[in-house]
């Protein structure tokens, strides 16, 4: 009979922690401090606005990416919060009007954001905006999104996320606008 009372009062601890668990685990608090993070806040909305691309559009992306670890780099050679391949942030370079000659350290967070967010936004201008089709084209290439626009008959009104032939690029595009979408709901107060 003792053994079936110890029994009874571990579920009831059991449950009452994963329903404290729960309650927490979903509080601004917790989703910000672990869940969405948003260091270099700063530096993400400057360049967004400077570039006219949406602040949470680009934590997303940066979450999705590097998980905001500066120094983060892909088996295939892209590098930094936004993992800019070092080809595309010299062309980059190449196309904006500053200082820089060379594309420079891309795990310096100023750096990775500034040429990420201008890398966003002649997405945004090529694309009319298609937040779908501009993050297709930042994770498959905009080689491979005009493709599919032209083989599948794809208008600039494109958003069905499941016809994107690529795997890793349509859960890459769902996830980062799911993101975009918590991003908005706990900063964007």
């Amino acid at each position: 009979m003792r053994r079936i009372a110890w029994l009874k009062v571990w579920i009831v601890f059991i449950v009452l922690l994963a329903i404290g668990s729960y309650a927490v685990y979903w509080t601004d608090w917790f989703q910000k401090k672990f869940v969405y993070p948003l260091p270099y806040q700063d530096l993400v909305y400057q360049y967004a606005i400077e570039n006219n691309v949406s602040p949470y559009l680009v934590a997303g992306v940066i979450l999705a990416e590097s998980k905001f670890i500066p120094q983060a780099k892909s088996p295939k050679g892209a590098t930094g919060l936004m993992q800019i391949m070092p080809e595309t942030g010299q062309w980059i370079v190449s196309q904006i009007d500053n200082e820089y000659k060379l594309v420079g350290d891309l795990t310096d967070p100023e750096t990775n954001i500034k040429l990420g967010t201008w890398y966003l936004a002649s997405l945004k201008k090529e694309f009319a905006g298609n937040e779908v089709l501009m993050l297709a084209a930042y994770n498959g290439g905009r080689g491979n999104v005009k493709q599919w626009m032209n083989k599948y008959d794809w208008t600039m009104q494109f958003s069905n996320i499941e016809q994107i032939p690529f795997r890793e690029t349509k859960e890459y595009v769902g996830k980062v606008l799911r993101n975009k979408q918590r991003y908005e709901e706990l900063y964007g107060r």
